[in-house]
């Protein structure tokens, strides 16, 4: 590869890259099951909300008495908390690609992705994402997110990369896109081969 396409830098996201969707429609499908709850009156209102609730301008607290504590209920609201944040599971594989990578490589590491402070803190701590991360531009710190193009071009100073050297992991194939307007190039993570193979044509490797 000409030095001058060479990667230095990973963009990753986290909810479906490196774990599980932290809070995704399937974990709200099936508290709807677990709680007795009307999904539908619940999905209505997270639409509401998620938006400023994932660019950290609602604590976790804020946003369930808005989505599900809006009426009395025969469970707590520490019971849903528990129960959301067990949802979460990791990709060890992907993990493990990525430690390896940076090793190899000596590669830089950040995280762009649209997640809720509570959840995102969480589940970096849990999983100990910050052990290879160098980086965090999430949403509920920089208070935007995805698909403003600007989460990008802040991710790219922070990491003082070159758009021409980084590579973009994401599994929304529109974030893809908007990353692509920025210059970024971008692989569509499926699973774990494909997203390896795509990676070994640009040279990344952990054989």
């Amino acid at each position: 590869m000409d030095e001058t396409f060479q990667v230095t830098t990973l963009f990753l996201d986290i909810g479906g890259v490196l774990l599980s969707n932290g809070w995704g429609h399937e974990s709200r499908k099936a508290a709807s099951i677990i709680f007795n709850l009307d999904y539908t009156e619940m999905q209505s209102r997270h639409e509401v909300f998620v938006a400023t609730y994932e660019e950290g301008k609602l604590t976790l607290d804020e946003y369930l008495k808005r989505v599900v504590f809006y009426t009395d209920r025969s469970f707590t609201p520490d019971q849903f908390k528990e129960f959301m944040f067990a949802q979460t599971t990791p990709d060890n594989e992907m993990i493990e690609l990525m430690c390896k990578l940076k090793e190899k490589y000596h590669l830089k590491i950040a995280v762009v992705n649209n997640e809720a402070r509570e959840l995102n803190e969480y589940r970096i701590k849990k999983f100990k994402l910050n052990s290879f991360v160098d980086f965090f531009i999430s949403s509920c710190f920089v208070h935007f997110r995805k698909p403003d193009s600007d989460i990008f071009r802040m991710a790219l100073d922070i990491a003082q990369a070159s758009p021409k050297n980084v590579v973009y992991i994401e599994n929304t194939e529109l974030f893809v896109e908007i990353a692509g307007e920025t210059g970024i190039r971008s692989i569509l993570h499926s699973n774990y081969l494909s997203t390896t193979a795509q990676l070994a044509s640009l040279n990344l490797t952990i054989d």
